[in-house]
């Protein structure tokens, strides 16, 4: 099945920020495009809006004038549904009630051909449930478009329990017709993006529950060490507290309020007080003329050790060695297999994040992961009451040496990125075992739909087939609520053989 043919006609339903970006989307692609909305004068509003926004697509010459010109020509507010009759996509993007959306889909079903590919842009709302309410719920399909439409270029393009194949591959080849990525995937709570991202938010406001650090620090760290855009608290204001929040409590409570995305209660009083971020104000920061940003904890200045032991290879953390190197201190590597560590001058020890806390040995001290060590730029480091003094000096020593800022953090298991990366891996192989997506489209949707640096299953290979499993079931020994049980999917991953006993 291809594309629709760019003389089909598109309709959108529902004239706000997405259903405009929607409908300009088409537009440019070069059909001609309806716009409907409930309320009287948005359609011509939204119309009107979207020439201004062409406009300025020609000042900065992305699109010429006789193409805004034609396009012009080709978009048309529609003052009752009946004139959508001919469409041949129509997409729907108002209220996120199911009621609403089943009644005006079903509406539209008896005004367009038998032919017309329906579709919802629903972002939290059970694709096959919209459906449910048609007679014909074959033809109906999920395009979740990312806001901004026009600049994302993710399109997941979701099938609900009815949805045929040939209704949802037709729906996958024009969203890449209208220059789009799109992503299929089945409809299950929060579909590819909104499912998996959850920890990013939730393992960030479990530090700060924990009052292990602070947003600021939090988020310098998930941003300098782990590549992240943004960190989780200021990406939450961007969002909006009540948006992100009803997001999260929407997935927690679809899959039976399983505890793996139970939401954080620090981000409900914040959106109990109104602190909803950017739009109010103040959210985790504050803003305004003249507000100040918080700067994140950085250690002070320490003395770097003369030299370091390396017992292992440091798996993840390898690429330190060479680092550690060029940095003038000498590196003594014992050949004796006693773990993956570093032992400092003073008999401490230095290990990556995993899932331990200092507390339960003596004199360690726990780092973070990073995407790329070498061009992170801070490190957080974790420690207990009983950690010495000098230890905890040296190992803040030997980070700056090497070039970083580093961030000393409360004693909590898996410390910010390494948590919150293990995590998203676990929960990404849960979804393809359980028939969501497959990896390469989960990967793609993380990437474009919310800026990882990497897809989890790209980390998932660079960090090795057991580190995120084991890095969870030490969480979970300390955390035997189940939110970090690793997933059965995440062992068979990192403890299936690559060729079984007695197999070819």
């Amino acid at each position: 099945m291809t594309a629709l043919d760019l003389a089909d006609p598109v309709a959108v339903v529902g004239t706000g920020t997405i259903g405009q970006g929607i409908a300009q989307v088409a537009l440019v692609a070069g059909h001609p495009v309806r716009l409907y909305d409930a309320v009287p004068g948005r359609a011509q509003a939204a119309a009107e809006a979207i020439g201004a926004r062409l406009d300025r697509l020609v000042e900065k010459d992305r699109l010429t004038g006789a193409d805004r010109d034609a396009a012009r020509t080709r978009l048309s507010p529609a003052e009752s549904l009946a004139e959508l009759a001919d469409s041949h996509l129509v997409v729907e993007a108002v209220l996120e009630r199911l009621d609403v959306k089943q009644q005006l889909l079903r509406e539209l079903e008896e005004i367009v051909t038998d032919d017309c590919l329906l579709a919802t842009n629903t972002s939290s709302l059970s694709v096959t449930a919209i459906g449910g309410a048609l007679r014909n719920p074959g033809r109906f399909v999920g395009l979740h478009f990312f806001n901004p439409a026009p600049l994302l270029p993710l399109v997941e393009v979701v099938s609900g329990f009815a949805t045929d194949v040939t209704s949802a591959t037709r729906a996958y080849e024009t969203a890449r017709a209208w220059g789009k990525t799109p992503v299929a995937c089945a409809d299950t709570p929060g579909f590819i993006v909104n499912r998996i991202a959850r920890p990013f938010y939730a393992e960030a406001f479990a530090v700060y529950e924990a009052q292990a650090a602070d947003p600021a620090t939090i988020d310098a760290v998930l941003r300098e060490s782990g590549g992240f855009k943004m960190g989780a608290f200021e990406l939450t204001d961007l969002i909006g507290q009540d948006v992100n929040e009803s997001v999260t409590r929407s997935v927690w409570e679809a899959f039976f309020q399983d505890v793996r995305f139970t939401p954080s209660l620090a981000q409900r009083r914040l959106v109990e007080s109104g602190r909803h971020g950017r739009k109010t104000g103040r959210g985790w920061y504050a803003y305004g003329d003249d507000a100040e940003r918080p700067e994140p904890h950085t250690a002070e200045k320490a003395q770097p050790p003369a030299y370091v032991v390396a017992e292992g290879d440091l798996g993840p953390a390898a690429e330190l060695l060479p680092l550690i190197r060029e940095a003038s201190i000498q590196v003594r590597e014992d050949e004796e297999d006693n773990g993956t560590r570093l032992v400092l001058p003073g008999g401490g020890q230095l290990a990556l994040a995993d899932g331990q806390t200092s507390v339960e040995f003596r004199d360690v001290v726990y780092f973070d992961l990073a995407l790329d060590y070498r061009k992170a730029t801070r490190i957080a480091l974790s420690a207990s009451q009983d950690t010495r003094p000098g230890t905890l000096a040296e190992a803040i020593g030997l980070f700056q040496a090497l070039g970083k800022d580093v961030s000393v953090i409360g004693d909590v298991p898996g410390s910010i990125v390494a948590r919150t990366v293990a995590r998203i891996i676990d929960l990404a192989h849960d979804a393809v075992t359980k028939g969501v997506a497959t990896e390469e489209d989960i990967d793609t949707a993380m990437r474009l739909g919310v800026n990882y640096p990497l897809g989890p299953f790209e980390w998932s290979r660079k960090l090795g087939k057991t580190w995120a499993h084991d890095l969870l079931e030490e969480l979970h020994l300390r955390d035997p609520s189940g939110r970090y049980a690793p997933s059965l999917a995440l062992y068979r991953h990192a403890y299936a053989s690559d060729k079984r006993e007695g197999t070819p």
